[in-house]
């Protein structure tokens, strides 16, 4: 028997908000039949976006606030100040139980001060972590964190480890995920002080399969199912892996027009190059899961149009479906 999830959307976060937000919404109601949807934001201006939609309206409620939280606001104070603004309340919503989860594309540094100090930790979760799925030859890897903490200490990063294996067996169905701490190499004797000493500690836990030391340039060959490392290192590997692909598929995408030649292999090879960019395409995957938290908190893009929405969505009902947080909870 199919159940029904109620995940509440930011319908003012994001540089297309709200009308890729209300179309992904849409989306996502028609698409999952057990998904109910709560908008949060200026009613005036979702009902004129929903008006131009065909829907089950028992499916979408709204829920009018007066404020927004913009990309200028400084995080910590706006989730103080602007009590009524969409992302604040919807991170209510999740505290109460109202709430499945919600999805924002809104400031991160918000959505991380809400997550943390709004909707709480899971009662041992020294820190929340950013976990996004990251596309490697042998599917998706977990990457955590990748920002919500720029200095950690090894415990930290031993229950990040513990986390992003959970996420990836229950979400992902891997069956023993292998998990990898990056590194400047593979030996145990290789790194800093935060590397070695978290060395020890995931040696020495049983909990999960440890595979040991991780090159940055081994994550997209697969190597490790969950690839643990600190917020500030994670966010730089992530930037630097989309900065990596939008050049390479730009200068593939110039140098085909150079001759005619190259044009008619371009057309031959278009359904290949479909497939590929879709493995890199971030709305593919929707948004990123602050885990760690009593509650699901799931970070879309900021320019997410509504395929992306869409697929933070479908994301959230996946994770809740998998029962991360209980095996979370069962595990510290």
């Amino acid at each position: 028997m199919n159940q029904n999830y109620r995940i509440a959307v930011d319908a003012m976060g994001g540089d297309n908000a709200p009308q890729a937000v209300i179309e992904g919404c849409i989306m996502a109601i028609k698409e999952m039949p057990q998904i109910e949807v709560v908008l949060i934001g200026d009613e005036v201006k979702i009902n004129k976006e929903l008006s131009k939609y065909t829907f089950d309206q028992s499916k979408i409620e709204v829920i009018h606030t007066t404020e927004v939280i913009t990309n200028h606001d400084s995080p910590v104070m706006a989730i103080r100040r602007k009590k009524d603004s969409s992302l604040v309340v919807g991170m209510n919503l999740v505290k109460e139980g109202k709430v499945s989860g919600i999805v924002s594309a809104g400031n991160t540094g918000a959505i991380l001060a809400g997550g943390t100090f709004i909707v709480g930790r899971i009662k041992g979760v020294e820190r929340p972590a950013l976990a996004p799925l990251i596309p490697t030859k042998k599917g998706y890897s977990v990457l955590l964190d990748v920002g919500a903490n720029a200095d950690c200490k090894p415990s930290y990063l031993v229950q990040f480890a513990n986390m992003g294996y959970i996420y990836s067996k229950q979400v992902l169905g891997k069956k023993s995920p292998r998990v990898g701490i990056v590194n400047i190499g593979a030996e145990e004797s290789k790194g800093n002080m935060l590397t070695k000493e978290t060395y020890k500690l995931l040696e020495e836990d049983t909990n999960i399969n440890f595979i040991g030391n991780v090159e940055a340039r081994d994550i997209t060959d697969g190597e490790a199912d969950v690839v643990v490392c600190d917020g500030f290192t994670g966010n730089i590997i992530l930037k630097n892996m989309e900065g990596v692909g939008m050049f390479l598929f730009s200068a593939i995408k110039n140098e085909l027009k150079t001759s005619l030649r190259f044009k008619i292999g371009a057309l031959l090879l278009k359904p290949m190059f479909k497939s590929i960019y879709k493995r890199f395409d971030a709305s593919e995957v929707g948004g990123t899961v602050l885990l760690g938290l009593n509650g699901l908190v799931v970070k879309a893009h900021g320019n997410s149009d509504g395929k992306a929405v869409f697929n933070a969505i479908r994301q959230a009902k996946n994770f809740i479906q998998s029962d991360v947080n209980k095996s979370i909870v069962e595990n510290l």
